[in-house]
């Protein structure tokens, strides 16, 4: 399941939902808001989506990634508004019967996640204007993802 919320990201609340007896592994990623990016000094990021559409490409990215890596469940939430320094801006949780397979889906959700759903982040500077902003490295992990999906490797 994929969700977009306005409000803090209640990770107790997301963990206990995956209590299944066949589940051997769980894997999280929490997507931190950091004070710095690409050698310029952040003071808080502003997250818009298209809240429609993004569920409905996010869901699909799920959906792909239970099918590729054989997992039980995976949960993925993505904040918007304006966050500061510190919050959790985008939430995994991937369980499987083994721990690759949870490594892998939370690996493939989140790289993307960030290049296909219509999510939009704006950095907010200490010293310069706020500029909208792409992930470069996350579109190169997409690519590897969708390379190790054409050629048959994991």
């Amino acid at each position: 399941m994929f969700e977009i919320t306005e409000t803090s990201i209640n990770k107790h609340r997301v963990d206990k939902l995956y209590s299944n007896p066949r589940v051997g592994g769980l894997v999280t990623f929490e997507g931190l808001v950091r004070n710095h990016n690409e050698g310029f000094n952040v003071s808080s990021l502003e997250y818009q989506a298209y809240e429609a559409m993004a569920v409905t490409e996010g869901n699909k990215v799920i959906a792909e990634a239970k099918e590729l890596y054989d997992a039980v469940d995976i949960y993925c939430i993505h904040r918007t508004g304006h966050l500061q320094i510190g919050d959790c801006a985008v939430y995994v949780i991937a369980s499987g019967e083994h721990r690759k397979e949870c490594f892998d889906a939370c690996m493939y959700v989140i790289d993307t996640v960030k290049t296909r759903v219509p999510i939009w982040k704006k950095e907010h500077y200490v010293d310069r204007p706020a500029v909208w902003v792409e992930c470069h490295s996350c579109q190169e992990a997409a690519r590897d993802h969708n390379h190790s999906k054409d050629c048959g490797h994991d």
